[in-house]
């Protein structure tokens, strides 16, 4: 294996999760692209951390988690090829070449190794085709693999990986991810998919994704299969213990205090990994008659099943769809090993994230999501203004890959190269 510090290309990065698993195994980011405002605040803070930890300034951000200094303050302290190394554009044809020459200035000549990243999920996912009337079949995101495909075609990676819903299967009748294939060999690369939950390699979440890694024709490599990392199981309850109890609507977004020393799974999973401030631990506020059904929902589950939307007393029912989504309320289950899917929509309500706690009686916060998805407690979501927006940290978090999966596949890679 070379002693050259392998480097990567984040395509539509998102927060960065899958990014954060790559440098967590000691890749190099050349250049994050992502298309939401928001989610590029995000990275740019993450670059931040990386930068200052890296030159033993950790403190100057930590001064940030605590609310001690500004956002503005924070970016001031990277060098400028740190900042432009985030590109807040959306790829497609006419951004590509403004992207391209972006990418080009920061690498230096240098050669790119690794292009990780996958397209916005929506358009393949099966809850999307089936709230969609005709299935997504217009959506233009079904076609984004051509962006991607230009990208392996410019900066000829020698690997690269690819991350999406499980729908990406069977989306189109299957025909979206057969062309999605032919386009990766025409432009030259070999392909091997995994279908991967990420509760299997330490997430304490079922969270089921398609990986594709693909590899540059020629090159003497083979994939081998990724194994779960499942030697320990902990129980979902792991990543409350130690947070102080909120009510609805309340909680502090900087400079907070844990309630109580960090656990195995905390350190096991590198969420605490040091930190002793804690940060966006904020619940939504919710109505009071949210509130009621959340306390039936907790009650109903002790007894070991899940709340169906048709038991409920006809004043609590709302909704006016009455014959399909009977588990729109659903509590995270602490004593299970892991709990249901993180998704985008939680940025939307809190009704399928509800609180074990019928004393807090609410949704779960910002950092109860992050760390479900396996994000340290360092890590923070931005909005576009400063003082993060609670639904902007909701939406990247959805949306995210779990980083505890990530750093186990680019090791798996790393150990390739």
């Amino acid at each position: 294996m070379s002693t050259k510090q392998l480097n990567f290309i984040d395509l539509f990065a998102g927060a960065g999760g899958l990014s954060e698993g790559f440098i967590r195994a000691g890749y190099k980011p050349i250049a994050h692209v992502e298309m939401d405002k928001a989610a590029c605040y995000t990275l740019q803070t993450r670059t931040a951390y990386h930068y200052l930890k890296s030159n033993k300034k950790y403190n100057e951000y930590v001064k940030y988690l605590k609310g001690e200094i500004d956002r503005d303050t924070l970016y001031a302290m990277i060098p400028q090829h740190e900042k432009d190394s985030v590109i807040n554009l959306a790829l497609g044809d006419e951004n590509n070449a403004a992207i391209f020459k972006r990418i080009d200035k920061l690498l230096c000549e240098e050669e790119v190794d690794l292009i990780i990243g996958g397209p916005p999920c929506q358009a393949y996912s099966l809850v999307g085709r089936a709230r969609s009337e005709n299935g997504m079949e217009t959506d233009p995101r079904n076609h984004l693999y051509l962006q991607y495909a230009k990208f392996l075609k410019k900066y000829n990676p020698k690997m690269f990986v690819f991350e999406n819903v499980l729908g990406l299967r069977s989306a189109g009748g299957g025909e979206y991810f057969k062309k999605m294939k032919e386009k990766f060999d025409k432009v030259g690369y070999e392909v091997k998919e995994f279908l991967l939950n990420a509760n299997d390699f330490g997430v304490l979440q079922s969270r089921r994704r398609i990986i594709i890694i693909g590899y540059r024709k020629g090159l003497d490599i083979t994939i081998p299969e990724l194994k779960p990392d499942n030697k320990k199981q902990f129980e979902v309850r792991s990543i409350f213990s130690d947070l102080p109890k909120l009510k609805a609507g309340e909680g502090e977004d900087k400079g907070g205090k844990y309630a109580n020393e960090s656990n195995e799974y905390l350190d096991h999973a590198h969420i605490r990994n040091g930190i002793d401030v804690l940060t966006q631990h904020i619940s939504r506020p919710h109505t009071e008659q949210d509130k009621e059904i959340y306390r039936i929902a907790v009650a109903q589950l002790k007894t070991g099943a899940r709340l169906d939307y048709k038991t409920l007393p006809e004043r609590l029912k709302t909704h006016k769809n009455q014959h399909s989504f009977f588990d729109r309320f659903k509590v995270v289950n602490d004593k299970a090993f892991y709990t249901q899917t993180i998704v985008a929509h939680i940025a939307k309500d809190g009704h399928y994230y509800i609180h074990p706690d019928i004393k807090q009686n609410r949704s779960i916060s910002v950092r109860e999501a992050a760390r479900l998805q396996s994000f340290p407690d360092d890590f923070y979501f931005e909005g576009v203004k400063e003082n993060a927006n609670r639904t902007a940290s909701f939406k990247q978090i959805g949306n995210a890959v779990p980083p505890l999966m990530a750093a186990i596949i680019s090791k798996v890679i790393k150990d390739i190269l």
